[in-house]
């Protein structure tokens, strides 16, 4: 079973490695000091568990787990950390346990086991739903994933998201790359920050300039870095003259 150690202190990272060399079976496949490097870990190695911390400097361990829950395979999150508070949240994020610092071998034993099953039920088709259970909280990134190495986008940095085939197109202040979540998802995540101007088309709230009719009678989103003006739906239209009108 391959496991990826997130954890941004070193100490706390030498123990668990050194529980985890007591465990049959089980390889540390890499480390990580923060949630960024965890994603990038996870996106290479394709890891069965990762041991998360979740007060890591970033993007911290809540989010990431987050993250984690689109990946496939997706990998079972053990949270490891000093404080209790996190534990509602840290189910919510699909957790698989909730280790509390200083780790004792009988408890990382008894998450491994429940690891295992996970892993298990996940090649059954089994595994736990992500979606499923209580609202999942908002990120303040988006993942995107191309050949085993990953890209973290801030929120705030996203001009309009752009729905193409199987994809959403993230269209950012450093370029653009794609995602394999749907518009729809993205809206209910993100409905106070981005509003929709057409069935494939999400703006950033902040990026609308103005509306204006084309020659040919359409209505087109004049955004602040869009490189050209979008094209407004019909349905669209009245709802995004009101919210234009209260920027």
């Amino acid at each position: 079973m391959k496991v990826v150690i997130a954890d941004d202190e070193p100490l706390a990272r030498e123990r668990l490695r050194a529980l985890l060399a007591e465990q049959p079976g089980v390889e540390v496949v890499a480390e990580a000091e923060n949630g960024v490097e965890a994603l990038q870990a996870c996106a290479e190695h394709r890891p069965d568990v990762v041991l998360l911390d979740i007060a890591m400097p970033g993007v911290d361990g809540l989010e990431t787990a987050r993250h984690l829950a689109a990946f496939d395979p997706r990998p079972a999150v053990v949270f490891c950390t000093a404080y209790d508070a996190h534990a509602l949240s840290a189910f919510e994020a699909a957790a698989i346990d909730y280790l509390m610092k200083p780790i004792r071998a009988e408890r990382l034993s008894a998450a491994l086991e429940r690891a295992r099953m996970f892993v298990a039920g996940r090649a059954n088709g089994n595994g736990h739903d992500p979606q499923a259970g209580p609202a999942r909280q908002v990120r303040t990134h988006l993942c995107a994933r191309m050949r085993g190495s990953l890209r973290l986008i801030p929120i705030e940095e996203v001009h309009y998201l752009q729905a193409e085939e199987k994809y959403v197109v993230v269209h950012h202040a450093r370029g653009e790359d794609l995602i394999e979540e749907s518009l729809k998802s993205l809206e209910e995540e993100f409905g106070d920050r981005f509003v929709r101007i057409h069935r494939n088309c999400l703006v950033a709230r902040h990026e609308l300039v103005e509306l204006k009719r084309a020659g040919d009678g359409h209505v087109q989103a004049i955004l602040r870095h869009g490189k050209a003006p979008l094209e407004v739906s019909r349905r669209c239209v009245a709802g995004l003259r009101e919210t234009v009108r209260h920027l």
